[in-house]
């Protein structure tokens, strides 16, 4: 393909779905296009989008490519109104949306806090929520004998898990996972949008307020007393956002993981008799596989170059957004062969960009994992005989750009009765 060709046919707008009905196929569909294509977002938001695995890699760890809102021209402008409410995922003020020398600084303090002896030392607490979870699903059947999975259990366990981690008092859990829904969702209205930001921006400075009345073992109470000895201290504003995308980001991806692998599973009755027959080594490689095949994150937003720079024979200019499309990638056949779309436990270990790269790559994937680990053998060990009670064709996609998964999974926890 010539580079005049390939520019051609990334100059036209390709439509991304924002209901996420077909996101693989959608994904499919702008590969075929080129390795880079320009695609047109709900509200007419143009980004382009790096359809290829290697490139897309290799774009989010380019010093010239950042995260930081401020770059994006067509938001300089005013061509992005304030109340997109797609905005809720870029414009924050917080390590996500720094570079540089910003960006460590934000980011610093959160690798001193959000350690890995922490989320071990949280193992003994994961496996009882799920232990009470898993006692709980059976009290949760409807009147037709099917549980929801993603309601009664993907969904309260990591929400619960992150929420004790940061220190969110029990009776905020629900509504805060209604205000990120409000985030993550591209059927979320103006008005929402607007009417979020305010909620969790009081939730907040009551948590603040409390913390520093009583502090507690927890993430917020950590990062509120390193703050108050640093030179370079976060902000109120920095250390909401902060906490808000920690919230976010750490119970709506293990959520989808869950849901995806259950799924997985569930619909490749071969995969699963593997797994029940080689042990619990193998969870690791559903998990893994699961990351690559249905990866949580379907696309996020944005990078912009600080410079004008040619990916793959087209110009990106300067202020332009790039679309990262990481379940799209994690599918790319230059990456993984003819076998891409194929979910296959026995693949041999390859890199996956689930969790992003580069140095603005997710600072979560050990207690994403950890998770997954604790869930996943569970269900299946206290329910052998679970099955999904509708078809997969009928499980309707979460109407999100970034979210990657189903609104519901309703199954039978017990044995087909005849």
């Amino acid at each position: 393909m010539t580079l005049t060709t390939l520019s051609q046919m990334s100059s036209a707008l390709f439509p991304i779905d924002p209901s996420g009905t077909d996101r693989h196929g959608e994904a499919a569909r702008m590969r075929a296009l080129g390795p880079v294509v320009r695609a047109v977002l709900p509200g007419g938001v143009r980004m382009w989008v790096v359809t290829d695995y290697a490139l897309l890699a290799e774009l989010a760890a380019d010093p010239r490519v950042g995260r930081d809102w401020r770059n994006w021209e067509a938001l300089r402008r005013g061509e992005i109104p304030d109340d997109w409410p797609l905005l809720g995922m870029i414009r924050l003020n917080n390590m996500m949306a720094r570079d540089g020398a910003e960006h460590r600084r934000l980011r610093r303090p959160l690798t001193r806090t959000f350690t890995r002896s922490r989320v071990e030392a949280m193992a003994p607490r994961i496996d009882g929520i799920v232990a009470a979870l898993l006692d709980d699903l059976p009290r949760r059947a409807a009147a037709d004998g099917t549980v929801d999975l993603r309601r009664h259990y993907a969904y309260p366990f990591p929400m619960q898990v992150i929420c004790e981690l940061i220190g969110i008092p029990e009776a905020w859990w629900s509504r805060l996972r209604e205000l990120i829904n409000t985030v993550i969702r591209t059927d979320t209205t103006a008005e929402q949008f607007l009417a979020t930001g305010q909620e969790r921006h009081e939730l907040f400075e009551r948590l603040f307020a409390m913390r520093r009345a009583e502090p507690a073992d927890d993430l917020t109470s950590a990062l509120l007393a390193l703050n108050e000895d640093a030179e370079d201290a976060f902000t109120s504003e920095e250390l909401e956002d902060t906490l808000w995308t920690l919230i976010g980001a750490g119970h709506e991806t293990s959520i989808s993981l869950i849901v995806n692998a259950t799924r997985a599973l569930l619909t490749h009755p071969e995969q699963l008799a593997m797994v029940r027959e080689g042990g619990p080594a193998l969870w690791s490689q559903v998990i893994e596989e699961t990351l690559r095949w249905d990866s949580p994150v379907g696309n996020f937003p944005a990078r912009f170059p600080t410079e004008d720079i040619t990916v793959a024979g087209v110009t990106i200019a300067r202020g332009d957004a790039i679309l990262a499309p990481w379940s799209g990638v994690n599918r790319d056949p230059k990456q993984y062969g003819e076998s891409a779309g194929r979910f296959d436990i026995t693949r041999p270990a390859t890199r996956h960009l689930a969790f992003g790269t580069g140095p603005h790559v997710c600072i979560g994937p050990g207690l994403a994992r950890a998770e997954a680990m604790a869930a996943l053998p569970a269900l299946f060990a206290r329910y052998p005989e679970l099955r999904l009670a509708v078809d997969p064709s009928e499980l309707s996609p979460v109407p999100s750009l970034f979210s990657n998964s189903v609104t519901g999974l309703p199954v039978h926890l017990g044995p087909e009765k005849h």
